[in-house]
């Protein structure tokens, strides 16, 4: 049985489609973005490492300037306001300091010392075993070879590679997008996730340092009705949800 909330986070989602053609005439409320973007920061990451940044582009100038870097698609050039997507790798020391100290504190005299130990060691040897890299790839082949001693007795991660890093922070930094387009219909907006663009211009334009990654361009505004180009069809539901037995 369907309660209200479920009801309408079904309607949200059926709603919202991606649109690429904004009507420019209409007044855009970017406070709607700040409070999207609120929500978005709240969407499950790994290890709450928060890996992300979301770049907000407001004045025409920037928006035109994006557009290009969007090699000139109408979801960019429409588009009242955009948001880019980042990953920062580089951050990963701060972050694991931030939630080492978290469980440090909420483990301060607590009753089960086993678990406050598992936690604090999970910040400060897990965590940097799986996000340091060096330049000869060695620190890859000792992580290599721990997962395959470990996993011959347990089940053990075998994504350790700076590829699976890669993979690890987009799809944290992709929930967190997904999140934010869903929190901007909410709002009586629309918006299009784009996957065409010069990252390298994007990255300049950002001044970003080395090492990051543009996960996703995220337009907003109000849709117009030849925005959406087709129906929206899907694969029937039986092909892709499998249940086990």
């Amino acid at each position: 049985m369907q309660t209200k909330t479920s009801t309408d986070f079904s309607t949200i989602v059926k709603a919202r489609r991606s649109v690429r053609v904004y009507d420019q005439n209409h007044a855009f409320d970017h406070s709607s973005v700040e409070r999207a973007l609120k929500l978005a920061i709240l969407a499950p990451n790994s290890s709450n490492m928060q890996l992300w940044e979301f770049h907000r582009i407001k004045t025409e100038e920037k928006r035109k300037e994006l557009a290009r870097c969007c090699l000139g698609q109408s979801a960019a050039r429409t588009a009242s306001e955009m948001v880019v997507f980042v990953t920062r790798h580089d951050k990963w020391k701060k972050r694991a300091a931030f939630n080492l100290d978290l469980v440090k504190k909420a483990y301060d005299n607590a009753p089960n010392e086993k678990k406050a130990r598992q936690a604090v060691s999970y910040y400060q040897k897990l965590i940097p075993m799986f996000y340091r890299r060096d330049w000869t790839g060695l620190s890859f082949l000792l992580k290599k070879l721990a997962v395959f001693l470990i996993g011959i007795k347990k089940p053990m991660i075998r994504e350790v590679s700076a590829a699976h890093q890669k993979v690890v922070m987009h799809k944290s930094a992709a929930l967190a997008a997904m999140t934010f387009m869903y929190a901007m219909k909410a709002e009586g907006y629309d918006t299009c996730p784009m996957e065409g663009f010069d990252s390298k211009r994007i990255k300049k334009m950002l001044k970003l340092p080395k090492g990051t990654e543009i996960n996703m361009v995220v337009s907003c505004g109000k849709g117009l009705p030849e925005g959406i180009y087709s129906e929206r069809v899907r694969l029937p539901f039986e092909e892709v949800v499998k249940e086990e037995k």
